[in-house]
């Protein structure tokens, strides 16, 4: 899967896992409360427990966040993009699920040139923002993606094609869902 079906995905309110430059996040365009809901079902996440949103570059940070100070801009225009997440006062067009009901968002913007990538598209096309809970590992987000698929398919509703990020062919699929639906 490249860039530009990863972001035609979650303009179409599906879910894609992605790295950053410390972990695999599993996410959704942070406009999207239904998407981002689905999120919280997965990891069965409170609700009162926010995501982080993730912003291709600097101009992101006055996008989704208001009345910023001036230690958050000059914190940004040191360390992002990297490792670095901003709390600031959220924008109004940020989904409410993702902030937990909370005034505040977390912003980031990650190096990774993949997790940049999809970001840069998603803006063409989409909100360009991701709110994503971030994993420790890419096997949790992979078992998530699992889930939602299997959950899918029970539904009749399969989306493989959020797992053709990790490289999965669609017979694999097939196998990885018979063992999970048991």
């Amino acid at each position: 899967m490249n860039a530009r079906d990863a972001a035609n995905l979650l303009a179409a309110g599906e879910l894609v896992a992605f790295p950053t430059e410390t972990v695999y996040g599993l996410g959704a365009d942070a406009t999207n409360g239904v998407a981002v809901r689905r999120i919280f079902e997965l990891k069965g996440r409170p609700a009162d427990h926010p995501l982080i949103v993730h912003v291709p570059d600097l101009a992101g940070l006055a996008q989704w966040g208001e009345d910023l100070p001036d230690a958050a801009m000059q914190l940004a225009e040191s360390f992002w993009p990297g490792p670095l997440t901003l709390i600031v006062k959220k924008a109004a067009r940020i989904a409410s699920i993702v902030t937990g009901g909370q005034d505040s968002v977390g912003l980031r913007c990650p190096s990774h040139p993949v997790a940049q990538e999809l970001l840069r598209e998603f803006a063409r096309i989409g909100s360009g923002a991701i709110a994503a809970k971030e994993g420790k590992q890419l096997q949790g987000v992979i078992d998530e993606a699992l889930r939602d698929f299997v959950d899918k398919r029970k539904r009749g509703k399969p989306r493989p094609e959020i797992l053709t990020a990790f490289g999965e062919s669609l017979a694999e699929y097939d196998t990885l869902y018979r063992k999970l639906a048991k």
